[in-house]
């Protein structure tokens, strides 16, 4: 099962994530089929870039979002 999740990168006590889609049991930071956007916490307001088509034809195929990414894309779905 395929699922689309957080990708941790940046230096430690600065993280910084990318927005992949990846199998449901690889690592957290292991290897992954798509790239869809980033997500960087640490500037105010949070920055978060997602590709809006690419996300919704991973969902068509299958794919399911976590939480995390699922909240993080309806929020920012709302103010845009």
């Amino acid at each position: 099962m395929l699922k689309i999740k957080l990708f941790r990168t940046g230096k430690r006590d600065q993280a910084l994530y990318r927005i992949v889609v990846a199998e449901a049991k690889s690592k957290r930071d292991g290897k992954y089929s798509a790239l869809l956007g980033t997500y960087n916490p640490q500037v105010n307001p949070p920055e978060f870039n997602l590709d809006r088509e690419e996300y919704t034809n991973w969902i068509k195929k299958g794919a399911q979002p976590t939480e995390t990414v699922r909240k993080l894309a309806e929020k920012t779905a709302k103010t845009s």
